[in-house]
């Protein structure tokens, strides 16, 4: 695949992306969703994660964003480990409502449970104000994901680790970035 670095070690793929890949998955996400003709009328962000590719999405369509919160991973790195899902209470939007067009995003659809208890989540609080089933939209989708979202930029067949660009300020503290732009 263009513009990845594969690393293998202990027979785990890890799949490292750049902030330009980022950005053009994010782009190619956003034209299949348009291209597919469906009009939606708000966005749903799974923070962290999603957060970015929501904002594009919100963006682009001129749609509002609404982020929620949702916990699954613990640790650091490679050593993150999936635990209970935790949901925030509510969503952070500015509207009063969410939207009746529903689309959901992330940065990745992994064992899938995420997005799907996150629809979960959505139709139980605020499905009465669904016209129709919520859509997901993905930049990368793993062949061990038991959820298949709606739209999907990569499919991975070999399931890698993935490490997004923006993982590096899990591992960074403060002082040492503070040294780093001020070295003096």
């Amino acid at each position: 695949m263009e513009g990845y670095i594969f690393l293998t070690i202990l027979f785990m793929t890890i799949l490292n992306i750049s902030w330009e890949e980022y950005h053009k998955k994010t782009e190619q996400l956003a034209v299949k969703v348009y291209d597919d003709g469906w009009k939606f009328n708000q966005v749903v962000c799974i923070a962290k994660g999603g957060m970015r590719v929501g904002d594009v999405f919100a963006r682009i369509f001129r749609v509002p964003l609404a982020i929620l919160s949702v916990e699954s991973y613990k640790g650091e790195g490679m050593k993150n480990k999936r635990g209970a899902i935790t949901f925030s209470r509510d969503l952070a939007k500015t509207s009063p409502n969410i939207g009746s067009k529903v689309l959901l995003v992330d940065d990745l659809a992994d064992s899938g449970i995420t997005l799907k208890k996150s629809i979960d989540w959505l139709e139980h609080f605020y499905g009465f104000y669904f016209d129709e089933p919520v859509r997901t939209a993905v930049l990368f989708y793993k062949a061990v994901s038991k959820f298949k979202p709606t739209y999907h930029v990569d499919y991975l067949e070999d399931s890698p680790w993935l490490v997004m660009p923006f993982e590096k300020y899990e591992e960074m503290k403060i002082d040492d970035l503070k040294k780093k732009l001020n070295p003096s």
